[in-house]
């Protein structure tokens, strides 16, 4: 793979707050502290490459506000491309509402802003003819993820997040389609609750047409499912406080470690620690190492 990663997705703002749980419906409750960060999934998977040491080209629409200057200024700093990052006069940025509890876990409410007039039209030709893979997600039209994988010649590695139905028979020929446990479930209306079923249901999308199936499992790993072969990955232990962002990173690690080495199972092996690691820290592009740093402090089991 010689051409750069290109990442076709959305690109946010995140509004962070954190507290000990979730406030009840009518309830208010205090903070523990408030951050901005970037963010935004096809922003988060870019910069977790770029900073593995990839080339990366983000495609993506920030609107002309302050958040859109901030989003641009934090991608070029970690090493992405902007050139096809547009501004749109008039119009909002996309932006993330964040709640994190001190377990670690999340929610997150987010509105589109500029991401929902990213469009087939967007990406340069022969990017899709060029590009060592093309990264997209569900941040952004539907119809152009759909247009971009059926007009692609290169690799497609799609995000199917956040979880909505899709058509299938549209998704033939991506490459690595790389979903979590729940949105395996949305894509096929099967059980994913044991290792079994995520694996019965990976089997489905693969006889649909799909290369390869990799789902995350959060702190079970991965498992990867082809025609040939089932593999599985343990992430290490670790003590997280923050995931947001893991999956993103997950998928950053993944396609940067493909396309300098080629192989699939170090590539995933590295994605399963790249994320394992990041949930040790805070935010989502924040918690991202780059390549030193990732392969010094590498959780162990």
């Amino acid at each position: 793979m010689h051409g750069p990663l290109v990442v076709v997705g959305s690109i946010n703002t995140d509004l962070v707050m954190r507290a000990s749980r979730m406030p009840q419906p009518g309830e208010t409750m205090m903070a523990d502290g408030f951050a901005i960060l970037p963010g935004g999934k096809g922003a988060n998977q870019a910069v977790a490459m770029a900073r593995l040491g990839a080339s990366v080209e983000m495609i993506g629409r920030v609107g002309d506000d302050a958040f859109g200057g901030l989003a641009r200024t934090a991608l070029a700093e970690s090493g992405v491309g902007v050139a096809g990052v547009q501004t749109m006069p008039g119009m909002s940025s996309g932006v993330a509402a964040i709640l994190v509890e001190h377990n670690g876990e999340n929610r997150i409410l987010v509105a589109s802003g500029a991401n929902a007039h990213v469009g087939f039209d967007d990406v340069p030709d022969a990017l899709l003819h060029t590009a060592s893979m093309l990264v997209l997600q569900l941040e952004i039209p539907i119809e152009t993820v759909y247009r971009l994988i059926e007009t692609a010649t290169v690799p497609v590695l799609l995000n199917p997040a956040p979880a909505i139905p899709l058509a299938v028979s549209r998704l033939r020929g991506v490459a690595f389609l790389v979903p979590n446990r729940g949105e395996l479930a949305v894509l096929t209306g099967m059980p994913v609750t044991r290792t079994d079923d995520v694996v019965a249901a990976a089997r489905r999308l693969v006889r649909a047409g799909i290369g390869c199936v990799i789902v995350t499992l959060g702190p079970d790993g991965a498992v990867l499912v082809t025609q040939a072969r089932v593999a599985h990955v343990d992430a290490p232990i670790v003590e997280a406080v923050d995931t947001t962002g893991a999956g993103d990173g997950f998928i950053g690690a993944f396609a940067a470690t493909l396309a300098r080495s080629g192989d699939v199972d170090n590539a995933l092996a590295v994605a399963v620690r790249y994320a394992s690691l990041s949930v040790t820290r805070h935010g989502a592009q924040a918690s991202y190492a780059d390549a030193t740093c990732f392969f010094q402090s590498t959780p162990t089991s």
